[in-house]
């Protein structure tokens, strides 16, 4: 009994390790670094966990939105990948700075060069955009996730209000309200290109300085979620061992 009770306490402990730890990096999603203002530029980060055990992310597509085209777009090299960037011409043309644009980016590629993201690792892909729309609240960005073995796995369900979130959501960027001294230039706002240069860049050199920071703590944070996880589960199985001896005696 002493042992089937200590078996179950495991399991337990088991499902809630997975329980707990599966959605931190179940799907393929997107943040700001810092934060990302209606109106402005901002450095966006594509977090890609790998979901297999026995295959390799080897390349990751992002669509950029139609309905929004972004100016601007500049992936950051991210180590061990090649990337491309695809650009289509506009129905509408935008217009930034004074400037009439006929094309706008529409997807970026990365592609491992060598093995890629394997099991039980993630990646970023940090990437400089804008101008951020203003009559937004947030982007979508459909993704498609190629593992070693040819499969493809399509995030491109979009997430609906008041609804559970779909198998295979799309990531989706949040935007906030443009501050007074936002720098990002759309339609009637004629600021200099060299404040928009500055911007980018500074925003650039935020993302690789913090690249590494960022990952670690994030891994750091689910090692401790786990092990606090466990150590409690430890101390049920205790518990109920302490009371069959009672019992028992």
């Amino acid at each position: 009994m002493k042992a089937s009770r200590i078996a179950a306490a495991g399991a337990v402990a088991g499902a809630a390790v997975l329980a707990v730890s599966t959605p931190c990096f179940a799907h393929v999603g997107v943040q700001p670094e810092g934060e990302a203002a209606k109106g402005g530029y901002a450095v966006v980060r594509f977090k890609v966990p790998n979901e297999r055990d026995d295959a390799s992310t080897t390349k990751l597509e992002i669509t950029f939105p139609t309905d929004h085209p972004l100016a601007s777009v500049m992936p950051q090299p991210v180590e061990g990948w090649d990337v491309k960037v695809t650009k289509s011409t506009l129905d509408k043309p935008l217009e930034t700075h004074g400037k009439k644009i006929n094309e706008a980016v529409s997807k970026v590629t990365w592609t491992a060069q060598g093995d890629g993201i394997e099991p039980g690792f993630f990646q970023k892909f940090p990437v400089s955009v804008g101008t951020l729309p203003e009559d937004a609240d947030e982007l979508v960005f459909k993704a498609l996730q190629t593992y070693s073995n040819k499969e493809v796995v399509r995030w491109i369900e979009v997430p609906q209000k008041g609804q559970e979130e779909p198998e295979h959501p799309a990531p989706v960027l949040a935007l906030s309200e443009a501050s007074d001294d936002h720098h990002g230039a759309s339609g009637d706002d004629k600021g200099s290109d060299d404040s928009v240069s500055a911007e980018k860049a500074s925003a650039e050199t935020s993302a690789a300085s913090d690249e590494g920071d960022s990952g670690g703590t994030d891994t750091t944070a689910r090692v401790l979620g786990v092990v606090g996880i466990v150590v409690g589960a430890a101390g049920v199985a205790y518990g109920v061992l302490a009371g069959r001896r009672r019992t028992t005696a």
